[in-house]
């Protein structure tokens, strides 16, 4: 698959430079044009537009706070799949929580996701609590 991309994209590799002259503007409409297009082609409903908008209105004030856009991205791509394991899990236990929550391996991936959650403000105040005990204000 990798060949085939390098074959394919090398001699077409000029046409995309070209890409880079078209200004902003004509390129963010024709973006703005195909994804609405690709939207509204896979089911036609109205929905999928406005949760195009949304999406869109929630990823551009993302990146107005310097927040990074790549969750956004990947809970977009991986949502539907995440909630298609969830209710079969949810079927194959009979609709009880236990089989979710109850067992060592799960406690254990838990701790591991809280972990990682919260690692930044975990960091923030170990670093500034040695930081304290190192340089006396």
């Amino acid at each position: 698959m990798g060949n085939l991309l390098l074959v394919l994209n090398l001699p077409l590799a000029p046409a995309w430079a070209r890409l880079l002259r078209i200004p902003r503007p004509y390129l963010y409409a024709g973006i703005l044009f195909f994804a609405s297009m690709g939207a509204y082609a896979v089911n036609a409903q109205p929905f999928d537009l406005f949760l195009l908008l949304t999406l869109g209105l929630l990823g551009l004030g993302m990146r107005r706070f310097g927040l990074p856009i790549l969750p956004l991205i990947v809970g977009v791509i991986l949502g539907p799949r995440a909630e298609l394991q969830g209710r079969r899990a949810l079927q194959l236990s009979g609709g009880e929580l236990h089989g979710l929550i109850g067992g060592w391996v799960s406690w254990t991936i838990y701790a591991t996701i809280l972990v990682v959650v919260l690692w930044p403000v975990l960091r923030r105040f170990v670093v500034s609590g040695v930081r304290g005990r190192l340089m006396p204000r």
